[in-house]
């Protein structure tokens, strides 16, 4: 008896030591292929050092969710999760906001008004379809401030399956980015340039609004260079990066020097540039037509220089958004979305952190660039369909081509180069000639830096209506959404970045879904395969094994 509670009492120990040891060693592993549970090392670099709570409401909470998103309110816990384990002052709650029936209304105003617009998805489950309302997003929330993280990433002609599995891949970067800016103050400086009459700030005013949640931004006027070049210099060194989005003015070459001298500083650089004069508001006049003609800007040398040059022609593609005008006269007249081959839908296929998973982005009268050779390093960040063509200058326009079958085979250019990341140590525009003034310490070689040269200014443009800037890359017309504002984030942000968290984006994570339509259609043999068959297996196993008893005690 004693020997029995002795042996007892050392399995109640043996217990409680085990568990506590379990309480202090923790450890989780990841065996799935793409490693998705598996947070990378800048993503818990902005999180591990957190010394007090940041609370999450994850609003992706419902009971008639199509099972495509009950994968990806999966997947949200599942990473929420790994962020907890990292540090335990990650706290998040699934919330749904149409589940009382008596506030329902009242939480989508209020949510619509913070900017968390709902999503209207059709369920097509058992043969059925139905509609259902989401809000596939997360409020998260840190010493006073809150930031809105999105949980679905949208793609132009995607299916619900594309789209949850885009949004899978995109989660890690979105909540990521969220912890950063909640944590991490501002230290990098933007200069948006002016003085070589770029657009003005209503045109560009929903993207540098964006980009003030992560960098100060302030403008810059080249102005001074003609009177007091140095000093012009020594202001434009205290930023982190130029934005020079759509000069339609020359630069002079004092002005160029002070700029080429910034990148040997390993100043960072993106510059939005049309080379030929061509607006689609020139259009809508009597005639339905103007004159396209090449735009210098006293630019060809410099990024000659750096290993680009932009062609003043026009692409013109099959592939492209469509053009929206009134057609008939007077009360007859109706809206109609109409072919436009000026307006490239461009995207890639590299996996490069600022392309990956990103929608289609939207180009106006876009050039093409060529690539040159030299010791810098150059990725092709977006560029056409294939079936394409180059249209020199001058070069009249019309929207009377919207009336014109196009013949395909005369798209016969291929993909065009629309947008360059460069990248390393740039010699100078100025290294083997004479500068137009003298400075301090001139280089004629630069640190490791980058540069990024689009080929169209309209990129970056929003519309305006009633002088207020409308959302950057939203066509009111057609309702689509395009990427140009996430391109031109994720550009600006990898140019600047350096914990690596827009490397986060370059992350595959294969999906895999069930066939709904199958599901459908096969549903009863399913049905008769899940209940029956494992009833005629145990029936087999069964008379086997008595077959086999019998057998052996019957000799």
């Amino acid at each position: 008896m004693n020997k029995t509670v002795k042996h007892i009492v050392i399995l109640i120990i043996a217990i409680i030591a085990i568990n506590l040891l379990s309480s202090k060693l923790f450890k989780r592993f990841d065996l799935t292929a793409d490693k998705r549970y598996t947070l990378s090392a800048s993503a818990t670099e902005i999180i591990k050092d957190l010394d007090s709570p940041i609370v999450i409401d994850v609003f992706l909470e419902g009971e008639d969710f199509p099972s495509e998103f009950r994968r990806l309110q999966k997947e949200t816990k599942q990473l929420l999760e790994e962020f907890a384990t990292i540090n335990n002052h990650i706290v998040f709650n699934f919330l749904n906001p149409l589940e009382n029936e008596s506030t329902r209304e009242r939480n989508i105003q209020q949510l619509t008004q913070r900017g968390l617009t709902p999503m209207q998805l059709s369920v097509q489950e058992n043969g059925k379809a139905t509609q259902a309302v989401i809000f596939p997003w997360a409020l998260a929330s840190y010493n006073e401030q809150t930031v809105i993280i999105p949980l679905v990433k949208n793609k132009i002609g995607a299916s619900q399956q594309e789209l949850v599995s885009n949004s899978v891949q995109h989660l890690e970067y979105a909540f990521a980015d969220g912890f950063s800016k909640l944590i991490n103050p501002k230290r990098r400086k933007i200069a948006i340039l002016k003085g070589n009459d770029q657009l003005q700030d209503k045109y560009i005013a929903n993207f540098v609004k964006k980009l003030g949640e992560y960098y100060y931004i302030a403008p810059f006027t080249l102005d001074s260079v003609a009177t007091n070049p140095q000093n012009t210099l020594n202001a434009i060194k205290d930023f982190d990066l130029i934005i020079s989005a759509k000069p339609t003015e020359a630069f002079t070459e004092d002005e160029k020097f002070v700029l080429d001298q910034f990148t040997m500083n390993g100043g960072k650089s993106l510059w939005l540039i049309d080379a030929v004069v061509m607006e689609k508001d020139s259009l809508y006049n009597n005639t339905g037509k103007n004159y396209a003609v090449s735009r210098e800007l006293n630019l060809t040398d410099f990024f000659f220089k750096y290993g680009v040059r932009i062609n003043p022609y026009m692409v013109s593609t099959l592939y492209s958004a469509p053009i929206t005008l009134a057609m008939g006269e007077g009360s007859q007249s109706q809206f109609q979305h109409l072919k436009w081959p000026y307006s490239p839908l461009a995207n890639t296929n590299s996996n490069h952190p600022i392309v990956n998973n990103l929608n289609l982005v939207k180009f106006d009268f876009a050039n093409p660039i060529d690539t040159l050779k030299n010791s810098l390093k150059k990725t092709i960040l977006l560029e056409t369909a294939p079936l394409t063509k180059l249209e020199g200058t001058p070069r009249e326009v019309s929207l009377s081509l919207v009336r014109q079958e196009q013949n395909p085979q005369s798209f016969n250019k291929g993909n065009q180069n629309l947008a360059v990341l460069i990248e390393g140590e740039f010699q100078s525009v100025y290294s083997n000639r004479i500068p137009p003034f003298k400075i301090q310490k001139a280089l004629i070689k630069s640190v490791p830096t980058k540069m990024i040269v689009i080929a169209d200014g309209d990129v970056i443009k929003n519309d305006v209506i009633r002088n207020v800037p409308q959302e950057l890359g939203f066509d009111r017309w057609t309702g689509q959404t395009y990427g140009n504002k996430e391109f031109l984030l994720n550009a600006v942000n990898y140019l600047l970045d350096d914990n690596g968290l827009i490397n986060i984006r370059s992350k595959e994570i294969a999906m895999a879904f069930l066939n709904q339509q199958k599901i459908a259609s096969e549903k009863t043999k399913l049905q008769l395969i899940n209940i029956l068959l494992p009833l005629v297996l145990l029936l087999v196993f069964g008379f086997i094994f008595n077959y086999f008893r019998k057998k052996k005690y019957a000799s």
